[in-house]
Parts: structure tokens; C-alpha cells; sequence
């Protein structure tokens, strides 16, 4: 709770920031390359690969800029890995705003997830306070839509295959690009079911 805190307190430092403004238009173009993986409007058929469509403008500049980072740094610093620093590393940063801004104005296909444990979604909206776990809702929201200016990702609707794969990944630390270790700090005290169920049920919201 003491690093949720803090990082509500820099929303405003971070809703200042100048972003890039990005072109969709222009983005649409560029994302051509983006699509055997991420599908032409964001919606990716493969579930090891995330939904774009709809997501945030700046949450996407960030995995970009940090993908192109850990491609510079050799994987000391941003974000590691092996497809996504391949296609970063030559993006300038009005690629990035660009491709951001396409895949932010397209909307979000449904998923059809089938049984939806409820541990699931007990997880997401009340945590466990026994085992020191926060809500997921706290930060993501009822129906999954984040916060951009506190640079919380929309999750509802994401593959559950995608967000199982994450979650794994900043339990092990895999991963470790998230806002003050928030992320780590909550998936560390998360066994395999429960990161099978929250899957399920962030995959299963409507919004």
C-alpha cells in the first residue's frame, strides 16, 4: 500500500510531462510491421502476444521507449525481450508516438473466456489483506481501464494467456519495468492459481 501511495503522488508530475504528440494516420503506415503479431488493428489472434487496440497512448510510448532502451543497453535497463528489441531499436521517438497513437485509436475486440473462477475475481476487487495482497482494482480499475496519467495499463479484456505470461514474469522478476516495483511487490505473493484465475476474470471484464 506504501508504494501504491507513492506512486499516486507523481500523477501530477507525470500528467505535466510533454508527451510526443503522435499521428494515427501516420501510425496506421507504420504498424504495418507490427501486425503479424499484434493483428492490423491491434487485436492479436495469438494469445501469447498482447491486445493493443485501445490502450493508452503514453502506457504504449513507455513499453516502446524501454524496449528500445533494453536494445541499446543490452537488456541492463528497460525492457527485455527478444521480439519486441528487435523491432524497437531503430524507432525514432515520432515513430514511437506515431505507432502509439494508431494503436490507441482502435477498439478493443471482446474475449470469450470460459469459466472464470471466482477467485478471480475476489482477487481483483478485494485482494487478500492475509497475505498482504492489493487489490488489483485499486489501480486497474472495475472494469479494467486503468489510469493514463497515473500510468496504470488498461488490463480488462487483454488475453488471459497474455496477462498469465506477465504476471509470471514479475513474480520471477522477469520483468521489472513497472512503476516503483508495485507490480513485482503484489505478483511475488501470487502462486499459480491465483495468477490462473486473475487471468481468467481480467480477460473475462467488459468495458
Amino acid at each position: 500500500m506504501k508504494k501504491l501511495a507513492l506512486a499516486l503522488s507523481v500523477v501530477a508530475a507525470m500528467s505535466s510531462s510533454v508527451m510526443a504528440e503522435g499521428n494515427a494516420e501516420v501510425g496506421k503506415t507504420k504498424a504495418i510491421v507490427c501486425s503479424a503479431c499484434h493483428g492490423a488493428d491491434g487485436n492479436s489472434m495469438i494469445d501469447m502476444y498482447p491486445k493493443l487496440a485501445g490502450q493508452h497512448p503514453a502506457y504504449l510510448e513507455k513499453q516502446l521507449t524501454e524496449f528500445r532502451l533494453a536494445a541499446k543497453t543490452g537488456g541492463a535497463e528497460g525492457r527485455m525481450n527478444p521480439i519486441m528489441i528487435g523491432f524497437a531499436m531503430g524507432l525514432s521517438d515520432e515513430d514511437i508516438a506515431d505507432l502509439s497513437a494508431y494503436f490507441s485509436s482502435q477498439v478493443q475486440a471482446a474475449s470469450n473466456v470460459a469459466d472464470v473462477p471466482a477467485a478471480g475475481e475476489k482477487l481483483y476487487k478485494g485482494g487478500d489483506t492475509a497475505r498482504g495482497i492489493t487489490a488489483c482494482v485499486a489501480c486497474h480499475g472495475p472494469e479494467g481501464k486503468g489510469a493514463s496519467a497515473a500510468g496504470f495499463p488498461m488490463v480488462g479484456g487483454q488475453h488471459a494467456n497474455y496477462i498469465k505470461i506477465q504476471l509470471t514474469q514479475f513474480r520471477d522478476g522477469l520483468r521489472h519495468n513497472d512503476l516503483n516495483g508495485m507490480m513485482q511487490d503484489v505478483a511475488k505473493k501470487l502462486s499459480d492459481a491465483d495468477i490462473e484465475a486473475l487471468s481468467k476474470y481480467i480477460s473475462s471484464i467488459k468495458h
